[in-house]
């Protein structure tokens, strides 16, 4: 399809801000109503009937789902933050160096914004449109490039050249379902570069796409199928590779993770006793033995392992991703539990493990290095969990599902958090007066930063002293992140003409920019 261009609509604003506050401490303890902040936003249609039991209870559970919150998530290039504005079709760009604030038109109901590891551009996911904005980092000129309709996700590959959107069975939410013929099985693939659109068929289902490191290849895991794309061609297309022995019901793959060389794609199946592993360059399928019912799959942070939960024999399964087909090794879990999902610290010493699904309140935790499990109590059961970026404090999520909860617990029928030192567990559990919506965090570790729905406010965490401290802002908070190479936090807020604040935790000070978008209709040249 063919790609227009259009001129951003912008209007430039300067700090000083129209508003500064001191700030101090708030206290969290009110009354109120994901994670590893990364994965799938809600479940899949059709998932909850593909149920997998423990060993020891024979209890049957629906498959791990952790929620996320990376749909809205503005991109960060390392000049530049890129926020996505849904509700007035826009797209503001704050510079990091003065904060000047620029807003430009793309498409109606931006959902996803990316950023090009060039930092050339911003790449923009239309979903009211169907269609990607590709706005030029410097200048703000915006191209737009037609999608096939209907799609929830967009992707980039690591060299930025190619932007890949699809329909994510996992993501799928009511919003996502329209009236109109839908094809369960597309992906749009775009050359960011030369704006070209080449659409293609996968397989029913999308679950999980990844591109190779060396940006060479793309592959799509859907229900039964891989499709591997040759992004060196000058015409990629699709090679769908069936991955079910059993072609009736075969069970549904989840995810699928890349060795290192991209040499092979690992497809994680739930139900199943196997992994499946598919050369990507002659496309051979073979398996490896993985336990009962496999629930999550991971690569270690330094590369060279594999590491699956197989959630009904109660183990860890461990490959070498230099010889696939090595004989794994076997880890086994802590008697008695149901885990099925892992988190690793960023220096790969400590691993946290848990459940999603059986709404117990616990986690375990594993030293790789000593090989020592030992399993913790929560105050709720465990929608998620994220690790500092140094690996010394663990951020456990807790939905408003009570599980296992006490009824006169102050934390049932409510949202809330857990800050755990590493070091020695200690835990802060802290209640939330609603759901978390984007969560941040300082690269030195000292800090996370969280917003909620529907809350005017931005949640601090400490990192170092495990305390939290409420900032209050001007409206509802929309986006949240960390600017680049700094501390400085920004938040932007609903409002008709444009909000958007700056936090500086050291000075603990807040400054607010609103009516950016007041000219708007001005156009700039």
């Amino acid at each position: 399809m063919t790609p227009t261009r259009t001129r951003g609509r912008t209007v430039l604003a300067w700090l000083p801000l129209l508003t500064a506050v001191g700030l101090g401490c708030s206290d969290m303890s009110m009354k109120s109503g994901d994670s590893g902040w990364a994965g799938a936003e809600g479940e899949g249609e059709g998932e909850a009937d593909q149920g997998g039991g423990t060993a020891d209870t024979g209890d049957t559970y629906e498959p791990e789902v952790e929620d996320a919150y990376t749909a809205l998530l503005p991109a960060t290039t390392n000049a530049h933050v890129f926020i996505a504005n849904p509700d007035r079709g826009t797209v503001t760009r704050v510079t990091a160096a003065d904060l000047s604030v620029i807003t430009t038109e793309v498409g109606v109901d931006p959902y996803v914004v990316r950023a090009t590891s060039d930092n050339a551009a911003a790449v923009v996911f239309n979903r009211g449109t169907d269609d990607v904005s590709i706005v030029d980092a410097e200048t703000l000129e915006v191209d737009r490039v037609e999608l096939r309709p209907d799609f929830n996700q967009l992707l980039l590959s690591p060299d930025g050249l190619w932007a890949a959107a699809f329909h994510d069975a996992q993501r799928r939410t009511s919003d996502d379902l329209s009236d109109d013929t839908w094809s369960f099985n597309e992906v749009s693939l775009v050359e960011v570069q030369n704006r070209r659109h080449i659409p293609m068929v996968v397989g029913f289902n999308p679950r999980d796409l990844k591109f190779t490191q060396d940006s060479r290849r793309m592959v799509v895991v859907s229900d039964a199928y891989l499709a591997v794309v040759d992004l060196s061609e000058e015409n990629p297309e699709p090679i769908r590779i069936p991955i079910a022995e059993d072609t009736v019901e075969p069970p549904v793959a989840e995810e699928v993770i890349l060795t290192p060389d991209g040499s092979y794609a690992i497809v994680r199946q739930f139900g199943a006793e196997s992994l499946v592993v598919v050369d990507l360059k002659t496309h051979d399928v073979g398996w490896v033995d993985v336990g009962d019912n496999p629930t999550d799959l991971d690569v270690t942070p330094d590369g060279t392992q594999a590491v699956a939960v197989a959630r009904e024999s109660n183990e860890l399964w461990l490959y070498n991703l230099t010889d696939i087909y090595a004989t794994p090794e076997v880890v086994a879990l802590p008697e008695g539990e149901v885990l099925g999902s892992i988190v690793m610290s960023p220096d790969d010493s400590k691993a946290l493990l848990f459940s999603t699904a059986t709404g117990k309140s616990r986690y375990a935790s594993w030293n790789r290095s000593t090989g020592d499990m030992d399993v913790h109590a929560t105050v709720k059961p465990i929608s998620g969990i994220s690790l500092s970026p140094d690996g010394a404090t663990g951020v456990l999520v807790h939905d408003i599902d009570n599980g296992d909860t006490d009824s006169e617990s102050v934390f049932y029928n409510e949202y809330a958090l857990t800050l755990v030192d590493l070091s020695d567990y200690f835990a802060n559990p802290i209640r939330l007066p609603a759901e978390p919506t984007e969560f941040a965090q300082t690269s030195d570790g000292d800090l996370g930063f969280v917003i909620m729905e529907a809350e005017a406010s931005l949640l601090q965490l400490n990192y170092r002293t495990l305390i939290h401290d409420q900032v209050e802002l001007k409206s509802t908070a929309v986006h949240m992140g960390v600017m680049p190479e700094s501390r400085l936090v920004y938040a932007s807020q609903e409002h008709d003409l444009g909000r958007i604040s700056f936090y500086d935790p050291d000075a603990r000070e807040l400054q607010t920019i609103t009516g950016f978008e007041l000219n708007s209709g001005i156009e700039t040249h």
